[in-house]
Formats: C-alpha cells, structure tokens, sequence
C-alpha cells in the first residue's frame, strides 16, 4: 500500500455520499469551485472537511533551509525533464476514459492545514457511482487494525490507470506541491480528512510535519503495509528524521519503483 490517501478520487462528505444543502440541492452544497481550465484537464475541488488543528514540529533552521532547497531544486528540475512523459501520460488517459486528465483533491498537510493535491486520475470518472460501497469511509475498530486500502484488482481503475499506478508515475503532479511548498520530496504521504477519525491522538504526530512524495513506509513495505503498519512507519520517521536519512529514502524510493516491489 502506498498510503491510504489515494483510493478517494471523488468528492464526498466522508460518508460516502454527497454533500446537500438540506434542501435536497447539491451543486453549490458540494463547494465545487469552477476551475479555471477546462473540464477536460483538472476535477473540481470541494469545500475543506474541518479537521483538528495541530501543533508541527520545530526543525533547526539548516536543516529545513537544506531541506528546502533541496525540493525546489530536484522537484523543479524533474518537473521540467518530466513534461514530454507527462504531456504523453495525459493523452493516453483523455484516449483511455472520459474524464478530466488531472485530479484534484483535499489533503491534510503540516499542522492539519488542507491543501489541493494534484495527481493524474487513475480511476473512472464515475467510480462513486459505480462502487458507492467503497466510499462510505466506515470501519470498525477491528478492520482499522488489519485494513490494507489499496485492493489487488481494484475495479475502479481504469486500463492506463492500473499501468500508472504499479509504476507511480500518476503521482508525477505531486511535484508541484513540493514546488509550492505544500509536500516535501520525503515524509509521510498525505491523508484524506475522513480518515483522521481513525486516528488515536498519538499517531497526529505523522501531521507534525509536511507530507512528502515518498517516505519511510513506501520503501518498507508499499502497498502491503496494513493502515496501522503505515502509520507507525510515518511515526518512525518523523522520530527519526534528518537530511542524511531523508536522501537514504530517496534512493530507496528510486530502488523499490525501478524493481516495483510492493506495486498493485
């Protein structure tokens, strides 16, 4: 499992249906913005889910200045290297499914701050529809402790999507993020504001710092890791945290996606 984040790519109330005004309206009830490219390319964003706020971590100012430029550098130089891969891999999703190329969606960040994650769209545009059932974002105390999000042959993902993801190029948007500030290249991967209910007060620790593009748990184990598993690696890692260890993750990273270990 590459974190339980990502299997969420349609708007929802965190109960697995959509938001209404109390008047049995949706469309301004749901906080979908109007974007301002077309359709086609990027999804709609829903109004921010309340979630606790809470207190990050100080860093020593070398290291996150170190830290900082290191993002900017690598994320911005990969960014522009990546653009003819990207410009592909959004041709072959707007050939594969009808639906925007580009998805967009509320993560929580450092200190509980939402912030708008990009990634390409791996799944049908109607998988709610399709597959309401997996969007209830309903467990109980003993699925919490041996769930593994990502499903072996998820029915919601699409021809190009399923390729995309046991490679994690769909994750290639993220890089923005890191650019904005938003994400860094390592540390925990974000989380959906649902599922903050199903944290215990000691494991908001993982919201101490900002979310990253890879991180301990995606080198140790990826989408075999249960929920529990993948957070306790993201409090490993935020105890654990330096720049020496941050470049070990990274080269881990480039190690686990060449082999695909733990890919579904």
């Amino acid at each position: 499992m590459i974190e339980p984040t990502e299997i969420d790519e349609t708007r929802l109330n965190g109960h697995g249906t959509p938001s209404t005004n109390g008047h049995g309206t949706q469309p301004r009830a749901l906080g979908l913005s109007r974007s301002r490219f077309t359709p086609w390319l990027v999804t709609p964003v829903a109004e921010p889910v309340r979630v606790p706020t809470i207190p990050a971590t100080r860093v020593p100012y070398r290291y996150a200045l170190a830290k900082r430029i290191t993002d900017v550098v690598i994320a911005s130089v990969a960014l522009v290297l990546s653009l003819p891969l990207q410009a592909l891999i959004a041709a072959l999703i707007a050939a594969d499914s009808p639906g925007p190329v580009i998805f967009r969606q509320q993560r929580v960040g450092r200190g509980g701050k939402l912030f708008t994650f990009y990634k390409f769209r791996t799944m049908h545009a109607d998988a709610r529809e399709r597959f309401p059932e997996l969007y209830a974002y309903e467990y109980t105390p003993e699925q919490i402790e041996t769930m593994c999000f990502k499903l072996p042959y998820d029915p919601r993902l699409t021809r190009v999507g399923r390729r995309l993801r046991r490679t994690s190029l769909d994750e290639l948007p993220n890089l923005v993020n890191v650019i904005r500030g938003e994400m860094t290249l390592v540390g925990p991967r974000p989380e959906i504001p649902e599922m903050l209910r199903y944290y215990r007060p000691d494991q908001l620790a993982k919201f101490a710092v900002k979310p990253g593009l890879t991180g301990l748990a995606q080198v140790t184990g990826r989408n075999i890791l249960r929920f529990q598993e993948t957070i306790a690696k993201d409090l490993e890692y935020v105890q654990q945290c330096s720049y020496r260890f941050e470049l070990e993750i990274l080269v881990r990273t480039l190690v686990v996606v060449i082999g695909r270990a733990g890919a579904l």
